[in-house]
């Protein structure tokens, strides 16, 4: 049963152009990094094209490889939990808005099936996304010739990355059941911007740590010092949380009532 509703999940993915659209605008990512390596390399020229390369360089940028990958890692994990956000919220949220739920749910099917599948199909989907950016992101640097790559950085940096994506999605499951929830992309949507916020919030607390939302951003420098070493608690919390967001979906799609 997984199998086939993971292939249908496929197959309604495979025409929508929806997928193009988020690939474009993540890969807008290490472009607009690119640009801010420039203006720090070239801080007059910036000035006289109107850039503003004198507060970029007071932000204290460095034009190297080591902060080309940070601010990648900035932009995975924190641009990547809206966009999973997005991601998730088309997923599940097609179904009420395209008027399937209700042939969806009277399939002779586990709604567990649905579920998994439809998360399969995000983390593929996403995994695909941060692939293709970082090595978008490498043939940019090459291009832009930033000193200081090595083989050592590049697999640094992009194991950061992969790290930050890889947290950000284990929070995707918790939008999903608030997609079921709210039966639409809307709620979703405002419950991602909701949860950045508070997350960023709790960041400068002592609550960081334990604030699932506030994982991303601490672990990435968004505020404050990048932590090194996460505490096991966190991961815990993270994994709770992924947990917590699958059965609440599937119980969501079991027992709530479908207006449709």
């Amino acid at each position: 049963m997984f199998a086939k509703a993971l292939a249908t999940e496929f197959l309604k993915l495979r025409r929508s152009k929806v997928t193009w659209f988020s690939l474009i605008a993540l890969s807008l990512g290490p472009l607009g990094i690119a640009l801010f390596m420039w203006i720090v390399r070239e801080p007059g020229r910036a000035a006289q094209l109107g850039l503003l390369g004198t507060k970029a360089n007071l932000a204290g940028l460095e034009a190297t490889w080591p902060s080309y990958f940070s601010m990648l890692t900035l932009v995975v994990g924190i641009g990547g939990m809206l966009m999973l956000a997005f991601i998730v919220a088309f997923v599940f949220g097609r179904e009420y808005a395209d008027g399937t739920a209700k042939n969806l749910l009277a399939l002779p099917v586990g709604r567990v099936w649905f579920v998994l599948a439809k998360l399969v199909v995000a983390a593929l989907w996403w995994l695909v996304l941060v692939a293709v950016v970082l090595v978008e992101a490498l043939v940019i640097g090459r291009v832009v010739g930033l000193p200081g790559f090595s083989a050592g950085v590049a697999l640094g940096g992009a194991g950061n990355a992969l790290l930050a994506a890889g947290v950000a999605y284990l929070l995707a499951p918790v939008v999903a059941w608030i997609t079921t929830l709210g039966r639409g992309y809307l709620p979703p949507l405002g419950f991602a911007l909701a949860m950045l916020a508070l997350g960023n919030l709790f960041a400068k607390t002592g609550w960081a740590l334990w604030f699932p939302w506030s994982i991303v951003p601490l672990s990435i420098g968004m505020v404050g010092k990048p932590v090194q070493t996460l505490p096991l608690g966190s991961f815990v919390v993270v994994a709770l949380t992924f947990l917590t967001g699958i059965v609440a979906t599937v119980l969501q799609m079991r027992y709530a009532d479908n207006t449709q």
